[in-house]
Parts: structure tokens; sequence; C-alpha cells
């Protein structure tokens, strides 16, 4: 995508993201993403994990990003993971996204992954557009149950 440049978010910029994150994960503190961020952008080993920005040429701050990390599934062997996507731009977010979409395939190449995966919950009516543009087909479904802590559930009490 001309007039947008993709790169790997480097850990000392990730406050920098934290307003586009919020986006995504509205309920999300700056502690949390930081510590996120700083391990997923610094992995143990290079090429499992990261997080891409995209900003405007020449404005030097993002408008866009995605999370990712490679796992091996066991149909398809290794496979790229994408999740919270966010794109903003305020006259049209659809070029930001494209650009972040063109670019998950780059490093789905890049990484010798043979199939991605694309996590995109509840208002992400803009990134699945723009996925399906791009070839990604639904798969499944994904479930989601939050697990209450021991302490939270009636018979916590009674347990030893």
């Amino acid at each position: 995508m001309s007039g947008f440049i993709c790169q790997p978010l480097q850990p000392e910029q990730a406050a920098t993201v934290f307003p586009l994150i919020r986006e995504a994960l509205p309920g999300l503190d700056l502690k949390t993403w930081l510590r996120f961020a700083h391990r997923i952008a610094q992995p143990r080993r290079p090429g499992q994990s990261g997080i891409i920005v995209v900003h405007r040429r020449p404005r030097p701050l993002p408008c866009g990003v995605f999370t990712w990390r490679c796992e091996h599934d066991l149909v398809h062997g290794e496979i790229l993971i994408a999740e919270h996507f966010v794109a903003v731009d305020l006259l049209d977010p659809a070029p930001v996204m494209a650009a972040l979409v063109a670019e998950l395939d780059l490093l789905a190449r890049r990484l010798g992954c043979t199939a991605i995966r694309t996590v995109v919950p509840g208002q992400g009516a803009l990134a699945i557009t723009r996925l399906h543009a791009a070839g990604h087909r639904h798969e499944g479904e994904m479930l989601w149950k939050v697990v209450p802590k021991a302490e939270d559930t009636p018979h916590a009490a009674g347990r030893s």
C-alpha cells in the first residue's frame, strides 16, 4: 500500500499505540498493555510473536495495529495467528485496515506459515470486511467463556 509504512513495533514504542489498542479493548490499562507489548514484541525466540503498526507517510504516529504469534496447527503446520486489529483515521479507516491486511499476508510468507488464523472479536466489521476481501474465510466458530476466579464462585468459601 503506497502512502503507508508497516513495521514491527519496537518495545520502547509500546506506549505510542496504547490509544489505538484501547479502541479494541476499552477496559485495558496502560500497565497491562505495556507488560503484554514488551513480552510479545521481544519474544524469547525471534519470529514467534510481535506487533505490527502502520502509519501514513510522512506522519510518525501509528494509525493501525495488530498483534501476532506463530503456532503449530495439527492440520496446517506453522500458522500465523493475528488479533487486535485496529485502524483509526478521521476520514477513512478502510485504507489503513487494507494496509494491515496486506502486511498480514507478507508477514505469513516471511515466517513460512502455511495459513493465517485471524481473531476479530465483537465490533470488528471493518476488519472482517477487509479480511474477506483478501481471501480469509469462515473456518468455524470461536466461543469464549470467562472463568471466574475460585474466590468469586459461590462455593469457593467452603473449599479447602
